[in-house]
């Protein structure tokens, strides 16, 4: 059983916890981490998208390069580094990640005939990269494939809904804002 810490509105542990089903049956606020790859090539900036596995909600659909709930206990970053260990294989340090915002998900739905209410606290980051698609290490219960893309062609795509994605603008938007702030150290 997955344990989440429960957040006030500024996400914060309250000191009570949760089970993962319990927070979204009964819209109960927890914590998620989320992070983006971007890398420069061709002058341009790119960003990794995740496509979901079929047995995942969003089957098929581009996403987040690595996202995932924070188990009760621990903290932003250090989850934020654990779920892109898990999910793509990649090793980087709390340190390397920088900070884009903080936004909160409230969204219901039905998922597999049950109820689902998603009432989630979210601090997102991204991360430089100078990495291949085969340099990844895939987790296919969770991912099905990678893609870089163009960023400012992902953000029409998105808004557009050119393709299959369940990316949030606004969130993608902050991740563009923030890229650039943050030089590359890496330039192709």
């Amino acid at each position: 059983m997955e344990l989440l810490d429960v957040v006030n509105e500024s996400g914060e542990p309250t000191g009570e916890t949760v089970d993962r089903e319990t927070a979204h049956a009964e819209g109960i606020r927890h914590r998620t981490s989320h992070l983006w790859l971007l890398r420069k090539n061709e002058g341009n900036t790119e960003i990794l998208l995740q496509k979901r596995a079929q047995t995942k909600s969003f089957p098929g659909c581009y996403d987040i390069s690595s996202a995932g709930h924070i188990p009760a206990g621990d903290d932003y970053r250090e989850s934020a580094v654990r779920e892109l260990k898990e999910e793509l294989g990649v090793t980087a340090g709390q340190s390397d990640l920088i900070f884009c915002g903080d936004k909160y998900i409230i969204w219901d739905d039905v998922f597999f005939g049950k109820p689902y209410h998603d009432r989630q606290y979210t601090r997102v980051f991204m991360l430089w990269t100078d990495a291949d698609e085969d340099a990844f290490t895939l987790q296919e219960e969770e991912v099905d494939s990678i893609l870089w893309m163009d960023l400012e062609s992902c953000i029409n795509g998105v808004k557009e809904n050119s393709f299959p994605n369940c990316i949030d603008i606004e969130e993608l938007m902050m991740v563009r804002r923030t890229a650039a702030e943050y030089r590359a150290p890496f330039v192709r």
